[in-house]
Order: structure tokens, then sequence, then C-alpha cells
């Protein structure tokens, strides 16, 4: 099975080696036909497009297989960039891996790394992340899990809530400096540096973006990480009093044994007790 990286903006940024295998191929398994079809038409490939998808993965996933088994070569593209990024793809790999068959990987336009290669941040070590929590108190927890990780961190992000996980993500991870790019490849590619508080000041003043958006923020440096450490500690010693005793008695156990202000672990207190009702699902 092949893995082919298909142009996110303008279709002429698609390598000689994925057209020929396109066109080679016994089949092309992708998201929307509808979108496929117009870019496979547009350099005269023929080739049998399969609809393979989140929703009838389960139902499609075992005919591609046994297709792969008999001798069929199958390549798999995503609407735009890299298939397997923020999709279902992976589960048909392992099931081709587990069966004894290749896959090939052919390289294409991928929006995360894109966005860290602009972003001015550095490279040799980060994290993708994939798409926070809708939900703010679940978005909020999600970035305090993120604060000590020693590497740039790249994301997706909803444009209509942008500006509030901006707010979010300064609030857990601290003021650090980020960039926003939006529509990369595409023709109204545009590229936002600054900080996190700044980036969310200016989305809420001049509403959501466009397009589709990769948020890129700087690891932390020495000083924060320390800090980072500390408020993971925090937290730590607080659920671990919060499931011995009430919010008052944690409260006032871990403000002796760290010698922090009360007002301040009662805070924090209260927000992982307010975190933790909004994850329950009861």
């Amino acid at each position: 099975m092949y893995l082919i990286g298909l142009p996110i903006g303008n279709a002429r940024d698609v390598t000689l080696r994925a057209l020929d295998t396109l066109a080679a191929v016994d089949a092309v398994a992708c998201e929307d036909t509808r979108v496929t079809g117009p870019f496979l038409r547009r350099y005269g490939i023929k080739t049998q497009m399969v609809s393979y998808h989140e929703h009838n993965a389960d139902r499609m996933r075992p005919q591609l297989l046994s297709r792969i088994a008999g001798g069929q070569a199958i390549a798999l593209v995503s609407d735009a960039g890299m298939p397997l990024i923020s999709d279902p793809g992976y589960k048909l790999v392992r099931a081709v891996v587990d069966q004894g068959d290749d896959v090939t990987c052919l390289p294409g336009a991928s929006a995360p790394l894109a966005g860290l290669l602009v972003s001015g941040l550095p490279t040799d070590r980060f994290l993708f992340v994939g798409f926070l929590p809708t939900k703010r108190n679940a978005r909020r927890k999600a970035a305090a899990e993120l604060t000590t990780v020693p590497a740039t961190l790249v994301l997706f992000e909803s444009p209509r809530r942008l500006a509030d996980s901006l707010g979010d993500l300064a609030e857990g991870l601290g003021d650090r400096q980020a960039a926003v790019a939006r529509e990369l490849t595409k023709r109204f590619e545009e590229v936002r540096r600054g900080s996190l508080v700044e980036l969310a000041a200016a989305y809420r003043d001049e509403g959501p973006p466009r397009g589709e958006v990769v948020v890129v923020i700087a690891p932390p440096d020495a000083g924060d990480a320390s800090q980072m450490a500390d408020s993971a500690a925090l937290d730590a010693a607080l659920i671990a009093a919060l499931a011995e005793g009430s919010l008052r008695d944690a409260t006032a156990s871990v403000a002796a044994a760290t010698g922090l202000p009360r007002r301040t672990v009662y805070r924090r207190a209260l927000a992982l007790v307010s975190a933790s009702r909004t994850d329950d699902p009861a």
C-alpha cells in the first residue's frame, strides 16, 4: 500500500513520483471522490477511486485488506496534505502491516510541518498535539498537561475557537512566543507571530480568521521549566490530598507542606475539582 501526500493549495505542488504511482495502482482510497476526482482528471489519471473515511472505515477496511492480500496495489490519500494526520488511516496501515504486506510513504504537503518551519520557532524537537478539546475546562486541563513538555508545540484549531484557545494556552503555558499560520501553501497564506496574549487579543478584536489554522508555540525556557515543574508538583500534591479529604482539608495540608499562600492553593484546588466534574460523564 502507498501513502501519498497530495498538495494542500496548489495542484502543481505534486511530485512526479506521486503522479506515476497514482496512475499505476489498482485503486485510490480517498476521503472524498469529489475532491480527489478533479485532481486525478487534471493529470489524465483514470485509476478507480474508492471512498475511505472515518464514517465507512470499519466497513471498507476489510475490503481493502482483501484486495491488498490478493496482490493489488492501493494508494491511500487524504483530501489535502498527508494521510494519517488527524484521520483514521493509521488503522488501515496497522492492519496491512499485521497481515504481512508492505507500506510505502510518498511524502507531500503537511500543514503541521509547514507551520513549524515558517514559525521561526525551534524545530529540533516538537510535539504535534492535534486538536485541543472543544470545551473550555477540558482545554485548560489539556494545556496544563503540556506545560512541562520541553519541545515546540504544534496544533490544529478551529478559527471560531482560536481566540479563546490562545487565551487558555497563555493561561496554562505562560505567555510564550507563538505563531498562527492559516491557509498554508494556498493563495491567501498568512503567518502572524507574537506572544500568546498578543495573538489572542488580536483575534478577539478582528474576529475569527478564514481557512485552516495551525498554531505553533515555543518551548518553555529554563525559567519557565522550573515554574512549570512547580505547577505540576502542586497539581500532583492536590490530587493526592483531594483523594483523601475535602477541598478545605486538601488546601490546608498542601499549603502547609509547600509554604504557598493558602489562597493560591485553594484556587488551584477549586480549578482541579471543577475540571474533574466537567469531565465526569455522570
